[in-house]
């Protein structure tokens, strides 16, 4: 199987901000192709890969597996004299995540350079971002973005409202220690890592299926599961599993092992009993002790649809954190073991030969 660590170095290399993920499409497309499968691109932006059942299989239910291609990313809201540009975030993302620091500005004609600011901390007037932030909670509006470039040189290079604004690919770097690793945009690359593995895994096992199967790496889920919900509206699927990261919080106070997270319930919507007891099972069978997690805030592509009503059962697997949206820590074997836990779920529902 090849290395997840080397997976999601590349992956979170590549920038892609809510509805602007091409960089990161493409290149998973490449290396579908590479596997042997075939893949497309719906309206939306969804990529997708069909494993149907084999013919004569009288209606079989239909499973989407997803994991989203965005990141957690800023636009552009408005242009003030002198060229300070103020942003808002795609996603939740605070301040204090990111901090100063270099940040580009994609636009149709290319990367313009950016510093995302706060001014200076050496005053107590009462207009410094620093005398506010002493006092209050410092949100987006006292951010900006520093270029250097005026008013018309900014028209000039395409920034405008609605551009988006990414970390810088300086960055954008995996750290290595002991059992652990630790990036920005673990979430969702991580997964999108795993949603690779698990793929290169079904081709090489030959199993066979009597359901029809949809992997779908969706689009703008920081902003709301946009992509999924846009998927699931126009191609109905009874079940949709959901990978993500499994942020630990005190309503869900676990080690940052290997084991995976399985999502009780979240913001959206909770996972029916079935899928619970099937996973148990699963967990039983590989020798697994998931940390079932309860979250009282967040959702998935698959919570967010169930709670429209466009997926019957909303299951959501993911690997362990510390942090969420900023620079998350996982175990370095979280990837391989979602990858076994998913492989067994697919098995028992699609109802594909051990």
């Amino acid at each position: 199987m090849t290395d997840s660590i080397a997976l999601i170095r590349t992956l979170v290399a590549l920038p892609g901000p809510p509805g602007e993920e091409k960089a990161v499409r493409e290149w998973l497309a490449e290396r579908l192709r590479g596997l042997g499968y075939t893949s497309e691109v719906d309206a939306k932006g969804n990529l997708l890969t069909r494993l149907p059942a084999p013919p004569g299989v009288i209606d079989p239910p239909t499973v989407v597996v997803t994991a989203h291609l965005d990141e957690i990313a800023l636009m552009v809201t408005r242009i003030e004299e002198g060229g300070k540009i103020r942003v808002a975030p795609m996603g939740g993302l605070f301040t204090w995540k990111w901090g100063e620091g270099p940040v580009e500005l994609l636009t149709r004609d290319g990367i313009v350079q950016g510093i995302l600011s706060y001014g200076s901390i050496h005053t107590n007037n009462e207009a410094s971002v620093a005398e506010f932030a002493r006092k209050n909670p410092l949100d987006w509006e006292k951010t900006y973005v520093f270029t250097g470039l005026d008013n018309k040189q900014l028209r000039q290079v395409g920034v405008r409202p609605g551009v988006r604004v990414v970390l810088d690919r300086k960055r954008r770097q995996v750290t290595e220690f002991g059992e652990y690793v630790a990036s920005y945009f673990l979430d969702d690359r991580a997964d999108l890592a795993v949603w690779l593995l698990a793929l290169e895994a079904i081709q090489e096992s030959g199993w066979d299926r009597t359901a029809n199967l949809l992997f779908a790496a969706t689009t703008s889920e920081e902003v709301g599961g946009e992509g999924a919900q846009y998927l699931l509206r126009t191609q109905p699927a009874e079940i949709c599993v959901a990978l993500e990261i499994g942020p630990k919080t005190p309503d869900a106070d676990f080690p940052i092992d290997s084991q995976p997270t399985i999502w009780v319930r979240d913001g959206y919507a909770a996972m029916e009993p079935i899928d619970g007891d099937l996973l148990t099972d699963c967990a039983a069978d590989l020798g697994m002790e998931p940390h079932w997690q309860y979250l009282s805030r967040g959702g998935s592509d698959a919570s967010c649809s169930a709670s429209r009503g466009f997926t019957a059962r909303p299951v959501t697997l993911g690997i362990p954190t510390e942090n969420s949206h900023g620079y998350e820590i996982m175990h370095r074997d979280a990837p391989a073991e979602l990858v076994r836990l998913l492989i067994a779920y697919l098995r028992r529902v699609a109802g594909a030969e051990v």
